[in-house]
């Protein structure tokens, strides 16, 4: 019998989706925002951001006991190098709107690259057990080509 609940993940998914979205435009606004040369003063305000909520969240899950708290040392160590790719990340596209990349072409090349290399990355790690369509390697070719037609293309 299936279950008449509906997942919640696509609801994440759209939360993420709409949030990273606005991510770009929003920070390339507020380092303007901040005056010249305001790309590591806007990155601070980014790393206070991800900690107020990481402190809110996970005060959230102690004080309802909503999760456990085990850990592991390999949990931890994934975890954190996540987390500084992600940090990493963000630099990159601090870095990449100071050194005049505009959100217009900035987050089209990294939203089309990262799935690409997510799904690279991924494939390495869980090894589909059989091996994907002909129409998965199509669709990964597309987003890198479409990437390539932003860049290409990018307005001036």
């Amino acid at each position: 019998m299936e279950s008449t609940i509906r997942p919640l993940w696509p609801w994440f998914v759209a939360l993420t989706v709409l949030c990273w979205g606005a991510y770009v435009p929003t920070l390339h606004v507020g380092q303007a925002a901040l005056g010249k040369n305001s790309a590591l003063r806007a990155f601070l305000f980014v790393g206070l951001a991800y900690f107020l909520v990481s402190v809110a969240v996970l005060a959230y899950i102690w004080l309802a006991k909503a999760e456990p708290w085990e850990l592991t040392g390999r949990g931890m160590a994934l975890s954190t190098l996540a987390g500084t790719l992600g940090a990493v990340g963000a630099l990159g596209i601090v870095f990449a709107l100071r050194f005049k990349g505009l959100p217009i072409y900035v987050a089209p090349l990294v939203f089309a690259g990262a799935p690409i290399i997510n799904t690279l990355v991924s494939m390495i790690w869980h090894r589909p057990a059989r091996p994907p369509a002909l129409w998965f390697y199509a669709g990964i070719l597309l987003a890198g080509f479409g990437a390539a037609l932003v860049l290409r293309f990018k307005p001036t």
